[in-house]
């Protein structure tokens, strides 16, 4: 990381330095910054944050036992030298930790952030590309990682660090010979966005789908759409907007922003298109790629990534390369040289016996239980059958049963062989799947429930797909049939 002192922390953050000594003020942090005491090594920073369940200060001590140098706080301690910053006098605590306007200490952890990154950008140059959607942020951000180092050393999240505390984690960790960085970012609510914006201002912003996630926070599908195009507005004049061509709601974000915008897609409004998409019998999908500059007869790109949704994400990734000088048949090779990089993300084993199992259960919304599905038809081997195992996606508000009618009646649509749907709020999915012609529904109440059955119900040739909200825990029964620790 670049180096700081508690000087400069106090400066940016508008804090004092607890003791107020010229010795405590030189404390320089040179190894990390983190919000996890359990991650703090000799010389990290820790972030005394409050979280929904913890608060922060409470482990202080063990940040101090395990070598910290300092400590980002909101009230003094003894434990470690430190910079308190002040909570505003109209400060509600019992409020919601995780929605804009923020308590002080995440607020200065986002000003530190933003020190490093212009520290960053002043010794050589750095350049952000910013990605968000309601689904593929995180897949997208995995492709991008793999493709920029090509142009360069490239900083990028790790696991979904796409929130007010990981784009910080993730903007904390570049050096000076740092040339990209790409920030994922995520929204529950407006403002959210322009809060990470602030924190690395992007030069590119990727915008993939406005779907329903988090529709029950929003409201509307609209709403969600507003939130989104906070990335867009961000961007300055000779920046690049990448939006996706085939989502009405993204396309027309193109007059929130005052950059320059290139459409992607498979229509033929976009500028940078996919035609001839073919699924192999694995789910991966080939497509020949097509741009305003690049060769007339288009490119042929095979992704090693599962699912037809990839497609999309390697159209936003192709224009980000392309906007930064790489060569458009150098975009073809690297994007089908990247492989899945995440955890239960369309995540793929074979067992021993045959069964495919697919372990897609890191999150869901109706969007990407749709895409999940689609692959999962096409990965239907000529000696088995097609599951899917449904749990209940979260924060759809009053479209719930709606929406979870609207995923098990594709599933039944496209012929998948039984559906096993988990718990409750899934329920829906099974009714619909039956009317729409699906053969076998089991309706279990948890996770467990639905391991015991399907180690009766699984044969050689099977492909089985897991999909669910995290709260689920779904991922974790994928973990169990694929034989994996976790």
């Amino acid at each position: 990381m670049i180096p700081l002192t508690l000087r400069d922390i106090a400066r940016v953050t508008g804090g004092r330095v607890h003791p107020d000594t010229a010795e405590a003020a030189a404390t320089t942090i040179t190894t990390s910054v983190v919000t996890d005491s359990r991650a703090v090594e000799p010389g990290s920073l820790y972030v005394a944050r409050r979280g929904e369940s913890a608060d922060g200060h409470d482990y202080l001590g063990d940040a101090a036992a395990a070598g910290g140098a300092a400590a980002l706080t909101n009230r003094e301690t003894d434990a470690l030298p430190c910079v308190v910053v002040d909570e505003a006098p109209d400060h509600d605590p019992t409020r919601r930790v995780d929605l804009p306007p923020y308590d002080a200490v995440t607020r200065a952890f986002a000003a530190v952030a933003r020190e490093v990154h212009d520290r960053c950008a002043a010794a050589g140059g750095l350049r952000v590309v910013g990605i968000t959607g309601s689904s593929g942020k995180t897949s997208t951000k995995d492709l991008m990682a793999q493709v920029l180092p090509a142009l360069g050393p490239t900083l990028a999240p790790e696991a979904s660090y796409n929130s007010e505390v990981g784009v910080p984690l993730t903007v904390c960790r570049l050096a000076e010979d740092t040339e990209f960085l790409v920030a994922e970012m995520g929204a529950s609510g407006a403002g959210h966005i322009e809060h990470l914006t602030g924190i690395a201002p992007p030069q590119v912003a990727v915008v993939l789908n406005v779907g329903t996630a988090h529709l029950g926070e929003f409201g509307s599908r609209e709403a969600i759409g507003e939130a989104k195009s906070e990335l867009v507005q961000a961007l300055p004049p000779d920046g690049l907007a990448v939006l996706n061509a085939d989502d009405p709601v993204v396309a027309g974000m193109a007059s929130r922003t005052q950059a320059r915008t290139l459409l992607v897609g498979r229509g033929e409004d976009a500028e940078v298109r996919a035609t001839d998409v073919v699924l192999d019998p694995d789910g991966r999908a080939s497509f020949t790629l097509h741009a305003p500059d690049g060769p007339a007869e288009g490119l042929a790109v095979q992704l090693q990534l599962v699912g037809e949704h990839h497609v999309g994400n390697a159209l936003a990734v192709a224009a980000t390369a392309h906007e930064w000088g790489m060569p458009w048949p150098e975009v073809a090779d690297a994007l089908g040289a990247a492989t899945a990089k995440s955890r239960w993300r369309m995540e793929v084993t074979t067992r021993p016996d045959g069964v495919t199992v697919v372990n897609d259960a890191y999150n869901a919304n109706p969007d990407s239980t749709k895409a999940a599905l689609r692959a999962l038809a096409a990965m239907r081997r000529p000696e088995g059958r097609t599951l899917a195992v449904l749990g209940g996606m979260l924060e759809l508000g009053d479209d719930s049963d709606a929406e979870h009618a609207g995923v098990g009646r594709l599933a039944g649509e496209l012929g998948v062989d039984a559906l096993v749907t988990v718990g409750d709020l899934a329920g829906p999915a099974g009714t619909a799947y039956l009317q729409a012609g699906g053969a076998t529904h089991h309706a279990v109440e948890d996770r467990h429930r639905a391991e015991e059955l399907l180690a009766d119900l699984l044969r050689p040739g099977d492909v089985v797909l897991l999909k669910s909200s995290r709260d689920s825990g779904l991922r974790f029964l994928g973990d169990a049939l694929a034989g994996r620790d976790g």
